[in-house]
């Protein structure tokens, strides 16, 4: 459906969203370009970040997907009291969040094209229902727990038990006695056992099964962050404070615990969890700072246009061709330039004019929201 945008609603979520958005909407592409062009060796890192690590490991690309969940788990506590407001039964919130997450998992099966035939070679899983299913669970336990504690106390339980389950059950078909390897995990074997169609890395998929009980760890603890903002309890430099230090305990703690639990997004392993929260509260503490307490907001903007549809540029960028349109308008004067530099003018375009398309929406007041 559409909404007209809201006016009480803090823009560093959104500007955050769109920030994280901007990493699958061209930016890798043009850092790329950028690394072709000049070379250097803090060039040749920063491309090296625009790719996701294989396995155990961490790259900025591998935090997209869980900072987006994450903030979708910030703003859930906002959306909720506005239906309380309007006196809404928890029975008709529970119908919508259950609608929303179901649309989620079908955009993911369209997105992968799994409602075309054959189903055999189809792949099931996907981001979207990754991010719908999770958010639903967390909300279920968000709704149904009143007490930060209580909360917190799922987070750690819904964490301490995955990490025992990554690192003491071993797959029946294990080779060896390394839990932490694709072939022996218990975590892809569910995958390789229940999940249809195609696995995304042949054996194993990051957006499997069992990895989706961690990632209710991450919304849910986006939802205690959501909460604790719009709570009067502390003022806004305090909230600030606090979300910066939990970030930075919650990365300490991550790496502390990686050496028995390795970092993986493919798992989603506990320690991944745990440090890409941190990141995460980190940067919600400097993007609130700036633009909600300090007021900072015009440089915001630009990533404001991109969070407010963010739904919609991800699944738009699979039906809208961004790149022919950006060869069509600069494809002339880029034959002008060296290849490096012509691959950084397209790059920059396809960039810009998913920018323009999403400004085009904003400016007819669209938000399309799930």
């Amino acid at each position: 459906m559409m909404e007209q945008q809201s006016t009480k609603r803090l823009q560093s979520i959104d500007a955050l969203r769109g920030f994280d958005m901007l990493w699958i909407m061209g930016a890798p592409a043009c850092i790329a370009a950028l690394n072709a062009l000049f070379g250097g060796s803090a060039l040749e890192w920063c491309n090296t970040q625009m790719e996701h690590v294989p396995w155990d490991g961490f790259h900025w690309m591998d935090l997209v997907f869980p900072l987006f969940l994450f903030i979708a788990g910030v703003s859930f506590p906002f959306s909720l009291d506005k239906r309380r407001a309007k006196k809404e039964s928890d029975n008709h919130i529970y119908r919508h969040l259950i609608k929303r997450a179901v649309t989620l998992v079908l955009l993911g099966l369209l997105y992968n094209g799994t409602l075309k035939f054959p189903f055999e070679t189809a792949r099931f899983a996907s981001v979207l229902a990754h991010i719908g299913l999770a958010w639903l669970l967390g909300a279920l336990l968000f709704m149904n727990t009143r007490k930060t504690f209580a909360r917190s106390l799922w987070i750690a339980c819904i964490l301490l038990g995955y990490g025992l389950l990554n690192a003491f059950v071993l797959s029946p078909n294990a080779v060896g006695t390394n839990p932490f390897v694709p072939e022996n995990n218990i975590v892809a074997q569910v995958d390789r056992w229940f999940l249809p169609g195609n696995l995304y890395n042949g054996n194993f998929d990051p957006e499997g099964i069992l990895s989706l009980i961690p990632a209710v760890a991450t919304a849910l603890m986006g939802m205690i962050s959501g909460d604790f903002l719009k709570s009067g309890r502390l003022n806004p430099s305090q909230k600030t404070g606090l979300l910066l230090l939990t970030g930075i305990v919650l990365i300490l703690f991550s790496m502390l615990l990686s050496p028995f639990l390795p970092i993986n997004k493919a798992l989603w392993s506990s320690s991944f969890a745990l440090l890409t929260s941190g990141i995460s509260l980190v940067l919600l503490s400097i993007f609130f700072w700036i633009i909600d307490v300090r007021g900072y907001t015009r440089w915001a903007f630009f990533f404001r246009v991109i969070g407010l549809n963010s739904i919609t540029i991800y699944i738009g960028q699979s039906l809208i061709n961004f790149w022919d349109i950006s060869s069509l308008f600069l494809g002339g004067i880029s034959l002008l330039m060296p290849v490096a530099a012509r691959n950084l003018l397209i790059a920059c375009g396809y960039v810009a004019a998913c920018w323009l398309f999403l400004y085009l929406l904003y400016k007819k007041n669209i938000f399309i929201k799930i």
